[in-house]
C-alpha cells in the first residue's frame, strides 16, 4: 500500500522516530488520541472529588469531633463516636427517638409481634438459601424493623411523644402512600378516553413547577383561619378560632397535604407515561373476553407498570425523607418537635453552632434512608418483578 511504503521511507529516514529496539516512536499526537477517553472524562472526576467526595470525607472529621467557635477561628477536638452516642443515650434521645415512659399493652403486642416475624423470616431464610452476605443484609433489615417497632410502640402506641425520627417516618410512609394513589388513580383516568384529558394533564403537572418555598408559603396562608383567603369558610365551620399550628396532629396533616399537592405531579406524570406504553392489543384481547375493568388493572396493567412504580417510589421515598422547607416554613417544627424532621433537627443543630451533633444527626438519616431503600428494593420491589 502506498501509505504504508510512504511510512515506512519515512521511518528509515528519521531514525529520531525509533525506540531504542527499532520500534516506532509514539508521536504526541498519537499519545494524546491513545487518552483521549480520560481527557474527556477527567473535568467530571475532578467535579465528583470536589463536590461529593471531599465534602463526605469533611462531614466524617466534623461528625467525629467537637468543633466550637472561638476568637482565633474553631477550635476543633475529636471525640470519636460521642456525637452518636449522645443522640443514643444522651440528652439528644428524646429529641431524635421520643419519650419512652411506659409501654402500654398494645405496645408490647406489635412489638413482640415484630420481633417473632423478624425471627421467622431469618429462620426461612437460613432453611432456604443460606450466604453470608444475604444473612448480614437481613439481620440489618430485620434489626432496623424491629427497633423501628420498639420506637412506635413505645412512643406512638403508649400515647408518649414522638422524636424525630418517628415524624421522619411518618412523612415517609404515610405521605408517599397518599402521594401514590392519588398519583396512579389520577395517571390511570387521565389515559381513559375521556373528554378534557389534555387540559387536566397540564392542570395536574403545575404543582410540580413550584418551588418547595412559594409551596409552603402558600398552604400556610391557606391554612390561616383568622386572617387567610379561606377565612370566612372556616368561621362557616366553626374553626375561627381554632390555630391548626398548635395541635400536633392538624399540623402534621397541613404538611402532609402540602407536600402530596406539590409531589403528586411527579408520580402522576410519570406513571401516565407508564400506563400510555402498554400495549393496547392486550387490554383489547381481556376486554373480548370479557374481563372486568379492575381484572385488567390487576392481571395486565399493573405487572406491566410494577417497575416503573417501583423507580418512581424510590425515588419519592429519597426525597420525602430530606422533607425541611415545609416543615421550616409552616411550623418552624412545632408545636415543641411535633412536626420536626430529621433534616430540620440537623439544621438547627448547626444553627446553634454544634456541628458534629449536627453531621451526626446527618449520618444517622442517611443510615436509615440506605437500609430501609436497600430492603424496599431487594425485598420487595424483586420479589415483584420475579413474580411477574
Amino acid at each position: 500500500m502506498p501509505g504504508a511504503v510512504a511510512s515506512a521511507e519515512t521511518l528509515s529516514a528519521r531514525p529520531d522516530l525509533k525506540g531504542p529496539a527499532g520500534v516506532p516512536r509514539e508521536t504526541w499526537s498519537e499519545w494524546i488520541d491513545r487518552h483521549a477517553g480520560s481527557f474527556f472524562i477527567m473535568p467530571a472526576i475532578v467535579m465528583i472529588l470536589v463536590f461529593a467526595i471531599f465534602p463526605t470525607i469533611a462531614s466524617i472529621v466534623i461528625a467525629l469531633s467537637r468543633i466550637r467557635p472561638g476568637a482565633d477561628g474553631y477550635n476543633i477536638r475529636f471525640v470519636g463516636f460521642q456525637n452518636f452516642s449522645k443522640q443514643f443515650f444522651g440528652n439528644e434521645q428524646i429529641h431524635l427517638f421520643g419519650r419512652f415512659n411506659e409501654m402500654s399493652a398494645l405496645g408490647w403486642i406489635v412489638s413482640l409481634a415484630v420481633i417473632a416475624w423478624a425471627g421467622w423470616w431469618l429462620f426461612g431464610y437460613i432453611r432456604r438459601e443460606f450466604t453470608l452476605v444475604g444473612f448480614a443484609g437481613r439481620m440489618i433489615t430485620a434489626g432496623m424493623l424491629v427497633g423501628l417497632a420498639l420506637m412506635f410502640s413505645g412512643t406512638v402506641l403508649s400515647g408518649n411523644a414522638w422524636g424525630t425520627l418517628g415524624t421522619t417516618l411518618f412523612y415517609v410512609f404515610v405521605g408517599c402512600s397518599i402521594q401514590f394513589a392519588i398519583g396512579l388513580g389520577l395517571a390511570f383516568l387521565c389515559s381513559q378516553p375521556i373528554w378534557g384529558r389534555s387540559f387536566f394533564r397540564v392542570i395536574f403537572f403545575i404543582p410540580l413547577m413550584i418551588t418547595p418555598l412559594g409551596c409552603g408559603y402558600a398552604f400556610r396562608m391557606l391554612a390561616d383561619t383568622r386572617k387567610g383567603p379561606f377565612q370566612p369558610f372556616w368561621h362557616w365551620m366553626g374553626l375561627g378560632e381554632v390555630s391548626w399550628a398548635t395541635n400536633a396532629w392538624s399540623a402534621r396533616a397541613a404538611i402532609i397535604i402540602a407536600d402530596s399537592w406539590q409531589w403528586i405531579p411527579f408520580i402522576f406524570v410519570v406513571m401516565l407515561a407508564a400506563l400510555e406504553n402498554i400495549p393496547r392489543d392486550h387490554v383489547e384481547a381481556a376486554n373480548v373476553d370479557g374481563a372486568s375493568s379492575w381484572q385488567i388493572f390487576r392481571d395486565i396493567t399493573w405487572p406491566q407498570v410494577i417497575p416503573v412504580a417501583a423507580t418512581v417510589m424510590l425515588i419519592r421515598v429519597i426525597e420525602a425523607f430530606k422533607i425541611v422547607d415545609l416543615t421550616n416554613i409552616m411550623t418552624s417544627g412545632g408545636p415543641g418537635i411535633a412536626t420536626e424532621s430529621m433534616t430540620l433537627q440537623a439544621y438547627f443543630t448547626w444553627r446553634s453552632n454544634d456541628f458534629g451533633s449536627s453531621a451526626a444527626v446527618a449520618y444517622l438519616l442517611l443510615f436509615v434512608t440506605v437500609v430501609l431503600c436497600a430492603s424496599f428494593f431487594n425485598f420487595i420491589v424483586l420479589k415483584q418483578l420475579r413474580k411477574t
